[in-house]
C-alpha cells in the first residue's frame, strides 16, 4: 500500500461503491411499474468490510432467492446485489417500493457527498503540505 494510500483510505472504495449503489438503486426506481421485477440492493457495509479484510456484516432487509444471484450479479468491486426483501409485492410480482427507494438513493447521494467533501479536504490538506503553507 502506498502512502497515497494511505491518505485516502478507504474512500476511494467508498465512493466506487457508493456510485454502484446509486446506480442499482437509479435501476429500481426505473422499474418501478415493470412487471416481475425485483429490487436489489447492495450492503454497504459488508463490501466495505471485505476490503479492510474484516468480517462481512449480515445483510439486513436483504436475501437471495438463489446461490446464482450473489456470485453473477458482482460489479467492479466485488458489490454483490442482493434481491431485497419486500414489505408488500404488487400483484404483479414487481418488489420496488418508490419511497423507500428514493429515500435509500437519497440516503446514499448525501454519504457519497460527505465522502467526496472529505477526500476535498484531504487533498486540500496535502497540498498545503506539499507547498509548505
Amino acid at each position: 500500500m502506498s502512502k497515497l494510500d494511505n491518505a485516502f483510505g478507504m474512500h476511494e472504495v467508498a465512493l466506487k461503491v457508493r456510485a454502484q449503489r446509486m446506480e442499482v438503486l437509479a435501476s429500481n426506481l426505473a422499474n418501478a411499474d415493470t412487471p416481475g421485477y425485483k429490487a436489489k440492493d447492495i450492503d454497504f457495509k459488508s463490501v466495505l468490510s471485505q476490503h479492510q479484510g474484516g468480517q462481512a456484516v449480515p445483510n439486513r432487509g436483504l436475501k437471495t432467492t438463489h446461490a446464482a444471484h450473489i456470485g453473477g450479479s458482482q460489479g467492479g468491486m466485488g458489490a454483490a446485489t442482493l434481491y431485497r426483501t419486500p414489505l408488500q409485492p404488487s400483484l404483479d410480482g414487481n418488489t420496488v417500493d418508490a419511497h423507500v427507494e428514493k429515500g435509500k438513493f437519497m440516503e446514499n447521494a448525501l454519504q457519497y457527498q460527505a465522502t467526496l467533501s472529505f477526500v476535498d479536504s484531504r487533498i486540500q490538506s496535502l497540498r498545503k503540505a506539499i507547498r509548505g503553507d
